[in-house]
């Protein structure tokens, strides 16, 4: 199972997760190889401190979960979260913005959070289940033109979460030049191989230890 667990982003962005929670998945990551945890900004200094020169990245969350800051707020956040040891930034974009065809807002919000990294790993999320298909290709066309590391569906928090249909048609509209991470609701195997068969190369679910032992 190590190559399915590198895949993984091992995610506790619950409202109500505790430190011992966040420690936890800490050591799940490091014992089973996973590419990142995955946390909300409050623990960014807790996960940085125990994965300390381990494999797994600390990741965590921008302008989450509805997008609805400033291109300023967001920068500022990922810079905050840089300098207190977040190594991976999944940032969700201006989602109304992109419903008003602003796309230079969005390439530039993307900008500044990719500036803001320091060559640190910048995730997208463009939470598909909003967007019709055409908006998907767009969104995923301004993450490529903007710099970003990898389109990401969704949140996980909005009405639906990663559909295969939606990560092959982000892989198909940005090639292999960048990630796909499909995230939300993928909580078994044959989900993560669906993911991956469609196109995607990361996969966030805070079901990684039950996948994981099937």
């Amino acid at each position: 199972m190590e190559s399915v667990s590198n895949y993984i982003d091992h995610t506790n962005l619950s409202q109500t997760a505790t430190q011992l929670d966040i420690k936890n998945l800490c050591k799940e990551a490091i014992e089973n190889d996973f590419s990142s945890v995955c946390v909300n900004p409050v623990f960014v200094p807790l996960a940085a401190d125990i994965l300390n020169n381990e494999n797994p990245k600390v990741c965590t969350v921008v302008g989450f979960p509805l997008g609805a800051d400033s291109s300023e707020m967001k920068f500022a956040e990922s810079r905050y979260l840089i300098h207190r040891g977040a190594q991976e930034l999944d940032m969700v974009i201006n989602i109304s913005a992109l419903k008003d065809g602003n796309t230079s807002l969005i390439q530039s919000e993307i900008e500044k959070v990719v500036d803001a990294a320091d060559g640190n790993c910048v995730k997208v999320i463009i939470e598909t289940c909003l967007l019709s298909n055409e908006e998907i290709k767009l969104a995923s066309k301004i993450t490529v033109a903007s710099g970003a590391d990898f389109v990401k569906t969704s949140t996980g928090f909005s009405f639906a979460g990663a559909r295969k249909k939606d990560v092959q048609l982000i892989r198909k509209t940005i090639g292999p030049k960048i990630g796909v991470k499909a995230s939300g609701g993928v909580k078994t195997l044959a989900d993560l191989k669906k993911m991956i068969q469609a196109g995607a190369n990361r996969i966030g679910t805070s079901n990684a230890i039950s996948i994981i032992n099937e």
